[in-house]
């Protein structure tokens, strides 16, 4: 008797586990339903795309990937690419660089007005980008940085993304103080202790903000528009729409095709900085 109620709530517990695997798997198709219609629609014509509920085209050719990517005799959508993740890279880096020193500095380091800085770093969380995209846009303007990727690195520079920052300050205050009372006493620096003992265990929300920012600026399309005038230098959000715009009759599996290939980059990143990715928000959420 006492064996045949554990093999009961084992099968019950097993039975628990299929349903909710099968109905976490029908939610991921569904949800990925959209981008496998863009991806058949790559090999649709514009008749079939808004003419037909079929999934599967009629034909398949490579072609509208071949005509997507040549915009024109001068420019292809490889500039586009080189481009996008040029910007995005080094805005990356240094948003996680400075939030890190800005993060250490709060949360292991007493100076005046330090609770007063926090709550302004804070408040500038609540702000909506509308507001500030006139100031940024004259100050800018006035320092002759338009047209350029400078807006975004100087944003970076500046600590202009309080989330991160925030994000770290929890991290860091799950961390002992005594981590950083030893390597002082085996005579390790303020910058040693940084970058020796915090940072290793700071990877994980290291990764996650790299991650945030990094799908954030790949994915930036309006402060793009408003600080870049140069073909040459849009970034893929821009070229697509710049798909969009150079022909009266827009064809649109070519339009589809660059799009799918604007999202390979950060399926691929995505995938494969899922475990710091988990590690990190987990971690976040029981120390914060």
């Amino acid at each position: 008797m006492q064996t045949v109620v554990p093999r009961r709530k084992l099968r019950k517990r097993n039975s628990v586990s299929v349903g909710l695997y099968i109905a976490v798997l029908v939610v991921g198709l569904v949800m990925l339903l959209p981008i496998v219609w863009m991806f058949f629609a790559t090999f649709k014509t514009n008749e079939e795309i808004f003419g037909s509920l079929k999934l599967l085209p009629s034909h398949w050719s490579f072609q509208p990937y071949i005509d997507g990517w040549n915009v024109n005799g001068r420019i292809t959508y490889a500039t586009f690419y080189i481009n996008t993740f040029v910007l995005t890279i080094v805005t990356t880096l240094i948003t996680v660089f400075i939030a890190a020193l800005v993060a250490y500095g709060f949360a292991r380091f007493k100076f005046p007005m330090k609770k007063l800085l926090f709550t302004i770093l804070i408040s500038t969380l609540m702000l909506p980008n509308a507001v500030l995209m006139i100031p940024r846009y004259s100050i800018f303007n006035t320092l002759g940085m338009l047209d350029s990727y400078m807006p975004f690195y100087m944003q970076a520079l500046l600590g202009c993304y309080p989330f991160f920052i925030f994000m770290l300050i929890q991290f860091l205050r799950g961390v002992p103080r005594d981590l950083d009372e030893s390597a002082y006493i085996d005579g390790c620096s303020e910058i040693g202790v940084l970058t020796k003992i915090l940072l290793p265990l700071l990877k994980p929300a290291l990764f996650s903000a790299a991650l945030f920012q990094f799908m954030w600026t790949y994915n930036d399309y309006t402060n793009v528009l408003i600080y870049i005038n140069s073909v040459k230098k849009y970034t893929l959000s821009l070229a697509l729409r710049l798909s969009l715009d150079s022909e009266s009759v827009v064809q649109w599996n070519k339009v589809m095709a660059m799009s799918f290939l604007s999202m390979v980059p950060l399926g691929i990143l995505f995938f494969a900085a899922q475990k710091y990715f988990v590690e990190g928000m987990m971690t976040g959420a029981i120390k914060g």
